[in-house]
């Protein structure tokens, strides 16, 4: 049987949250250990994206997006 965590959908967007900041701090801190510009460019990019999806996930906590209402 699922615990009362397993049950709350703020449990599991705290989770993702923490998961993606990591991967974006990651992205973010390997710009600077690699040389070719196309690489940098797609971890930049990448690391925009996943902050904007960090974003939607804080939103839906929140409720502050009309779709999450």
């Amino acid at each position: 049987m699922a615990s009362t965590d397993d049950r709350d959908p703020r449990h599991h967007t705290q989770k993702m949250l923490k998961a993606l900041e990591g991967i974006r701090q990651h992205l973010r801190d390997d710009i600077q250990k690699v040389e070719e510009p196309q690489l940098r460019a797609m971890f930049e990019t990448s690391a925009e994206i996943l902050g904007a999806l960090e974003k939607a996930f804080r939103d839906y906590e929140q409720k502050n997006e009309k779709a999450w209402r």
